[in-house]
């Protein structure tokens, strides 16, 4: 996406202190891009700088200005908050991360640059989002999924879930293994922010990854480094393991609706932490920043526990009350 060509002077110049100073990765840029894109699409409309009819992706935004945003009020954040909801019908959760970026771009302006004396949204609220455990397969699940892998691409198809239900990587980490983040016995992943770390190889992995690279040599491809290839011998995208990962979960009988493959690196996670992996440890596994984020997997842990407990056979036994003598 370019938002060099697309993007307004102001708002270019966040995003690209984004991406130089703060070295967020290009997804993380290109979603702070397309968040305030829409919000500033939605600005032209609400104030009539365009006809109420237009589209909103025909909407051109490069004349939006330092005085344009300015003049934004928090009554026309809640309004196209509401637009949000009744019109795109997007989840509570959505539209947290469309207010981080609003946030994040009037603490710019405000804090960093100093372009804008006050902050319209300081005192913006933000959605209250559900707490909910993630979704996760059990130990049987995850071996069913593995072995119901088969078709042409077998094992890179096999090599890929099974990195995903050892390792907990992110898809995005999937996609952007390179031959030489291999090691014996290691992977060197490259996550969130650009931030690299170790992932540890089981022998499971190890042998899916060796019987992988033992088809992988034999492939000529323009990407010389990428770790798995589609079909048309290119870097495989985000998209087709999307596409794998519900044809096998469905060939297994598994839940194809509800598990994608970020539940597959829950799945790891919980699974990891149920066989006395402890929550730092799995933090640093995971490549989590912060322990909060790794702390929902203890609450599955407990929720397990309260079910075992719930399923032994004496859960509902009662001693008869004794009579009078």
């Amino acid at each position: 996406m370019s938002y060099q060509t697309e993007a307004p002077r102001v708002l270019r110049e966040f995003l690209v202190y984004h991406d130089t100073i703060k070295g967020q990765s290009e997804r993380t840029v290109d979603s702070y891009f397309m968040d305030l894109r829409t919000f500033t699409r939605y600005l032209y409309i609400s104030r009539d700088l365009v006809p109420r009819d237009t589209p909103l992706e025909d909407i051109d935004i490069r004349g939006a200005d330092l005085d344009f945003y300015g003049k934004v009020t928090l009554a026309e954040v809640y309004d196209y908050l509401a637009y949000l909801s009744r019109d795109r019908e997007l989840n509570a959760a959505s539209r947290a991360r469309m207010i981080t970026s609003i946030r994040g771009f009037y603490k710019y302006l405000t804090i960093k640059t100093k372009q804008l004396a006050e902050n319209p949204v300081q005192d913006l609220d933000t959605p209250k989002l559900q707490k909910s455990l993630p979704h996760y397969l059990t130990l049987e699940e995850s071996q069913r999924l593995l072995s119901a892998v088969d078709g042409a691409n077998k094992e890179r198809d096999y090599c890929i879930l099974c990195l995903f239900l050892n390792c907990g990587l992110r898809i995005s980490e999937m996609v952007g293994l390179n031959l030489t983040d291999i090691r014996s016995d290691s992977l060197l992943i490259h996550g969130k922010g650009n931030k690299e770390r170790v992932v540890y190889l089981n022998d499971a992995c190890v042998r899916a990854l060796n019987d992988w690279l033992a088809i992988r040599k034999d492939i000529a491809t323009a990407d010389k480094n990428a770790v798995f290839l589609s079909s048309r011998r290119k870097r495989v995208s985000v998209d087709a393991i999307q596409v794998m990962v519900r044809k096998t979960l469905l060939k297994a009988g598994l839940d194809a609706g509800s598990i994608s493959p970020h539940k597959l690196r829950h799945t790891a996670a919980t699974l990891m932490l149920q066989n006395g992996v402890d929550v730092r440890t799995l933090q640093e596994i995971l490549g989590h920043e912060s322990l909060n984020t790794t702390q929902i997997y203890t609450h599955i842990a407990n929720a397990e526990l309260k079910k075992a407990a719930a399923a032994n056979p004496l859960a509902g036994f009662a001693p008869a009350k004794g009579g009078k003598d």
